[in-house]
């Protein structure tokens, strides 16, 4: 089902972490996924990598007309083209040799048939056996794809130069889709953060998403969910037009990069337990209806072995090659998405060296969730960062906010009719104002304003590190943001891709220490944290103890499960013993605060 050698991908890094790593890893065979929030920012990069390959380049002016679906587009097109030039030349590179393709070889997975091979060539004496299957593994050889991201909810209305809306076709979600739909590229579109009905509609106008006479799908869909349920209730409504999901990415709620969406407690292990008990009702949901939709437009009806069938993949939090074993070996998982621990890797991940700095060096507590982001969902964040420091000075000189200069995540009509980002000078002069203005005490408007003025311009600050990087911008003018999760802590150096590869295949001594706690002990700390937060947050009355008793009952639920892994053997690197003491003592911190709730 799959055309992926490696059981890894590196998932999307906010705006520009992961804007150019295809370009990076996509020839060596390594799949990653880009951002498509920021399209004026892809563009830039797109400017600066055409005349690094000396590929033709024309400036999409921001005012033309549709011109986020093409500058998206020809982003793609760009980078397609690059990785085809690089992957190529890897190709054409002699084998025995330090180079280029002994490193696509050597970084596969032992258990991969192309590594077997391979490994088999290196044994044989010259001759005709050997060329044979030389030419056998140049010809299975497969660049990385080059996957994309939309978080769905980001589907600002445009609108023209004379100020009117544009028809919503032309919305922000709509158009990356387009400029996506429209690309030579064969790959996925990773939909994240819920369910856009429209933009899921849209799908069905490009046939790139359903299968050709062949069976072949040229673009793939991809899910992030958190739970079951969702899964189940967003590939039904696709399955509908017939349109396939390829794989189900389950990421944590809380034990993840950039922005945290939560669940009422349930936790990963939960997840992934009815995943695995329920996995074929998925197919069996889906398969009917996508065929019944097939013979509506009197298509072929998909012969495919696996049609109908997804993968799932799991992300947000994996750590050791322990942990991942554990993912595939007791949940069934295809694949795993390691995310942050890829922001340590410069030949992967483009960021600033000031940032690189400050992650080398921060510890546990730099990393947090804060409430820094304008969409009003929680955000994983890193103490010190430009962004950080710039967003205080501007407090400072009492004159907060952003001039908002990109505007991606407006969405407030508290104040005007079109809508204005929280973030932004604009609206948080305006709401300064009316709390200064209100009827309360002093204490109760420092706290408001407090946070209102928490808010950050993270659409803009986001895509800067990888601009500084390539010496596009100066770093003095561009405040950056980074959004890492709290698995970062764990890594105190920089690696080579090789390191980093080898680390998540086991092949070589563990780079974070043995003390590190299992992925699932983080969750559980991560959940218990928020169920304290929800207590101080929920009124006390009958509705609020009903919220914070099935949350309790839900975290528990996950602890138990967490339970019956512990007394299990270890997989390499995977400490399974750090999970009873930690149950331990996160259950009776629950008790405690529920005990303090209830009275």
């Amino acid at each position: 089902m799959t055309d992926n050698y490696h059981d890894f991908h590196i998932p999307v890094m906010g705006t520009g972490h992961s804007a150019d790593t295809a370009i990076r890893v996509a020839p060596l065979g390594i799949t990653s996924v880009m951002s498509f929030v920021d399209d004026i920012l892809l563009d830039k990069l797109r400017g600066y990598y055409a005349e690094q390959y000396r590929l033709p380049y024309t400036e999409i002016p921001r005012r033309e007309e549709d011109g986020r679906a093409k500058r998206i587009k020809a982003y793609l097109e760009t980078v397609k083209s690059i990785v085809e030039i690089k992957f190529e030349k890897i190709k054409q590179l002699p084998f025995f040799a330090k180079n280029d393709k002994e490193q696509y070889f050597e970084l596969l997975p032992d258990e991969c048939p192309l590594k077997q091979d391979y490994k088999r060539l290196l044994m044989l004496n010259p001759g005709a056996d050997r060329d044979t299957l030389a030419d056998s593994l140049v010809e299975r050889m497969r660049a990385g794809a080059i996957d994309v991201n939309i978080m769905v909810k980001l589907d600002r209305a445009n609108y023209g130069v004379d100020g009117t809306r544009l028809p919503d076709l032309f919305s922000d979600a709509k158009a990356a889709l387009r400029g996506f739909a429209e690309s030579s590229l064969e790959s996925s579109m990773v939909f994240s953060a819920g369910m856009n009905q429209t933009l899921f509609t849209y799908l069905a106008s490009f046939r790139d998403f359903y299968r050709d006479a062949q069976g072949k799908l040229r673009k793939k869909i991809i899910l992030k969910v958190s739970d079951f349920r969702s899964a189940l209730i967003q590939g039904k409504f696709l399955a509908k037009k017939g349109l396939e999901i390829h794989e189900f990415r389950i990421e944590s709620g809380l034990n993840c990069g950039g922005h945290a969406f939560p669940t009422k407690g349930t936790m990963m292990p939960t997840v992934l337990q009815e995943f695995k008990e329920k996995r074929e009702e998925l197919a069996d949901t889906f398969k009917p209806l996508i065929k019944s939709y097939y013979e509506k437009q009197n298509w072929p009806t998909p012969e495919a072995e696996d049609f109908g069938e997804s993968l799932f993949s799991v992300q947000g939090g994996i750590g050791t090659n322990g942990e991942m074993r554990r993912l595939m070996d007791e949940y069934g998982v295809d694949h795993t998405g390691w995310c942050t621990p890829f922001l340590f890797v410069p030949e992967a991940t483009c960021v600033d060296a000031t940032t690189m700095e400050l992650l080398r060096l921060s510890n546990a507590k730099d990393f947090y969730l804060s409430n820094a982001s304008p969409l009003g969902v929680p955000f994983n964040n890193l103490r010190n960062t430009g962004s950080e420091k710039w967003t205080k000075k501007r407090k400072d000189e009492h004159r907060p906010g952003s001039p908002c200069p990109k505007g991606f995540l407006v969405s407030n009509t508290e104040f005007s009719e079109r809508p204005i980002c929280v973030a932004s000078s604009t609206y948080q002069k305006k709401k300064l104002e009316q709390i200064d203005n209100s009827d309360i005490d002093d204490s109760e408007k420092r706290k408001l304003s407090e946070r209102v003025m928490e808010k950050t311009c993270i659409c803009d600050h986001l895509g800067n590190g990888v601009l500084i990087s390539l010496g596009i911008v100066d770093e003095k003018t561009a405040p950056q943001s980074i959004c890492p999760g709290p698995n970062a802590a764990w890594f105190k150096k920089f690696y080579t891709l090789k390191e980093m590869v080898d680390h998540i295949y086991g092949r070589s001594p563990s780079i974070v220490p043995s003390e590190r706690p299992h992925m699932f002990v983080k969750e559980i700390e991560l959940y218990v944290d928020y169920f304290e937060k929800l207590a101080s947050e929920t009124e006390p009355d009958e509705r609020g103890v009903k919220l914070l008793q099935g949350v309790k009952e839900n975290i528990e639920v996950g602890m138990e499960l967490c339970m019956a892994l512990a007394r299990k053997n270890p997989f390499q690197d995977e400490n399974l013993a750090s999970i009873s003491i930690c149950v331990a003592e996160s259950a009776e911190r629950m008790e405690k605060r529920f005990a303090e709730f209830t009275k």
